[in-house]
């Protein structure tokens, strides 16, 4: 691990360590020679195992800040099958950035044996990821996943390239991308290289094969960009990738728009209908006296 990414994580992190370190940095005007005063000569090492332990921290508090149910640090440990599945794709992809594939396979697939949750270790998932629930998440090998994501059950991120020729799609794009914040609801299905945009909101069920703006949810099948009745909130958590406060139903809205301009036409009609007997009657009149 390079030294020079990691001093500067160590000096803006807060504490007792982040104090002395930087006052043995101010002293000794080198933060490598700070960071091994302050550490020891196993210094890579040791700031590996806290930024180990860190990311854990963070990895359970993400559950309690998410999950009402969640009651405490043990219950998460012991009993969230997704956050057991984000600990076997850690390792995972630990052995595969090493290019020690069979390793790698090996431990995803004892994970998704004990998880019911599948996570190719070549997938690349960022901090403070959520899967709710579990069963049945898919994440393909080209998945891309930003920070602060949260998946509920029988959600897919997958490929739509044929099976045919498959040498030639190694390395080759064929899984989403998702931006930090955003929020897919249970069952839905995300194909293809596509990309969907930061704290966009995926709901359940649905099935998107093309991009998705950012702050926007997306619903159906295929999935339809929609926005909440409050557009303000929608960068808000929405559990299951729902509002809250419900979104327009677009076929319904579509209807009533039809049957709203139907109803106009007619009274147009009517009044029309209305002067021409109007005038009818005045020429037959005239038409009389002459």
């Amino acid at each position: 691990m390079n030294i020079n990414t990691i001093c500067p994580d160590i000096l803006d992190s807060t504490g007792r360590s982040s104090y002395i370190l930087g006052t043995v940095a101010r002293s000794t005007h080198d933060k490598k020679v700070a960071a091994r005063t302050l550490y020891g000569s196993n210094f890579e090492q040791n700031i590996l195992d806290i930024m180990v332990f860190k990311r854990l921290r963070e990895d359970i508090k993400v559950y309690m800040d998410r999950d009402p149910a969640a009651r405490g640090t043990m219950e998460i440990i012991l009993c969230y099958p997704g956050f057991h599945a984000l600990l076997f794709y850690r390792l995972s992809h630990w052995l595969w950035e090493l290019r020690i594939y069979l390793a790698a396979r090996f431990i995803s697939h004892i994970g998704r044996i004990l998880t019911a949750i599948e996570i190719h270790p070549g997938a690349e998932i960022g901090r403070r990821f959520v899967i709710d629930h579990g069963t049945g998440v898919v994440i393909g090998e080209t998945a891309v996943v930003g920070d602060d994501v949260t998946l509920y059950h029988a959600v897919t991120l997958g490929g739509i390239a044929p099976s045919v020729d498959s040498h030639a799609q190694v390395g080759v794009k064929r899984h989403p991308t998702l931006g930090n914040g955003v929020i897919v609801g249970s069952g839905a299905q995300i194909l293809g290289p596509i990309t969907v945009g930061f704290e966009a909101r995926i709901g359940a069920n649905s099935v998107v094969s093309k991009d998705i703006a950012s702050s926007v949810t997306a619903v159906g099948i295929p999935a339809r960009v929609i926005m909440p009745k409050d557009k303000s909130r929608a960068g808000e958590f929405q559990a299951y990738g729902e509002p809250s406060d419900g979104c327009p139903d677009l076929v319904l809205n579509t209807i009533e728009d039809l049957r709203r301009q139907i109803t106009v036409l007619a009274s147009r009609v009517k009044e029309l209908e209305a002067s021409n007997a109007t005038s009818d009657a005045t020429e037959s009149k005239w038409a009389g006296r002459a």
